[in-house]
């Protein structure tokens, strides 16, 4: 069962707790613009693939395959963005936010496990090119730059303050141009009769995704085992605490990821006068949220008569 404070053993044990002036998105915000992309994509890779499979093209059934796990994706960002809004209860006493971690984790595993099957695909395909119908390629991938364009045109709003929303966003406009590269494809082998374009451009397609997953795959894991926030510096943080008035040593410093959008941290101050008063960790609380991106900040104030070692250290 949590263990809760009231405010007056948290003045009495010297603990403070507090959350950033942060504001959940509302349900529907982003919701409408979700529907609309995974509605637009899952009919698009449909008819993709089959085309695709019709024009003996391993270039449009890449294109598809990749762009099936941007609607796993969104449905993954989507599904985590309700989640990450539940209340906190007795179980779940952060409330579910390390969904979105999750989700990010396990679509860059699919990201890696599709790109695995289609470039082996494309490999066996160079050594005997097949007969590939240039005109369908080309114009099934140009459907695709429009299908994809719109979409990332309908969370660029967003992306302007929402890291999730911006992933989206940058997965739509990834896919947009990759669409481009099917199209010239299709051109070059309309005109050019170059048929081993095909699977040239999958393996393209193939590369330029591997290599944007392994940092999404490697920024997925690093927030999955609590690892800080790429975008925090510890050292400035610890810095910050320690040139505080009455500060004089801080430990058990610890700051982890609550979601792939909100941070915490947790920390003891050594204040031999004792607890300074609810605007000084107010001060400092607002600090760390406005300029050091601290979302949820508890703090533990100890006026250093007995010595204290992290069990984690």
């Amino acid at each position: 069962m949590a263990h809760h404070h009231t405010p007056q053993q948290d003045l009495a044990e010297g603990f403070w707790h507090g959350h950033g002036n942060h504001r959940h998105p509302e349900p529907d915000r982003n919701g409408r613009a979700f529907v609309i992309a995974i509605a637009l994509n899952i009919t698009f890779v449909v008819v993709e693939f089959a085309y695709g499979f019709i024009a003996n093209s391993t270039a449009l059934m890449a294109d598809a395959s990749h762009n099936l796990s941007d609607v796993l994706g969104l449905a993954l960002a989507a599904g985590a963005s309700i989640l990450a809004r539940k209340a906190a209860n007795e179980r779940y006493t952060y409330g579910l936010r390390s969904s979105s971690i999750l989700a990010a984790l396990i679509n860059a595993m699919l990201l890696l496990v599709t790109c695995g099957a289609l470039g082996w695909e494309a490999i066996q395909r160079f050594s005997h090119p097949p007969l590939v119908a240039g005109v369908t390629v080309t114009v099934v991938a140009l459907i695709g730059v429009i299908i994809n364009s719109f979409s990332a045109w309908l969370f660029f709003k967003g992306s302007q303050s929402d890291l999730n929303i911006r992933g989206a966003y940058l997965h739509m406009a990834v896919d947009a141009a990759v669409s481009v590269g099917v199209v010239m494809a299709g051109v070059a082998i309309v005109f050019i009769d170059w048929n081993w374009l095909d699977p040239a451009v999958s393996l393209v397609i193939v590369t330029i995704v591997i290599i944007a997953t392994w940092e999404f795959l490697r920024d997925s894991v690093r927030l999955a085992l609590d690892a800080v926030p790429p975008h925090i510096e510890v050292a400035a943080i610890d810095a910050y605490l320690r040139e505080q008035p009455g500060v004089a040593d801080i430990h058990d410093l610890h700051i982890w990821g609550l979601s792939t959008t909100e941070s915490a941290l947790t920390v003891h101050l050594v204040m031999p006068d004792g607890y300074p008063g609810d605007a000084f960790m107010e001060d400092i609380r607002e600090t760390l949220h406005l300029r050091f991106l601290i979302h949820h900040s508890t703090i533990q104030i100890e006026q250093g008569t007995v010595s204290h070692l992290c069990s984690l250290e």
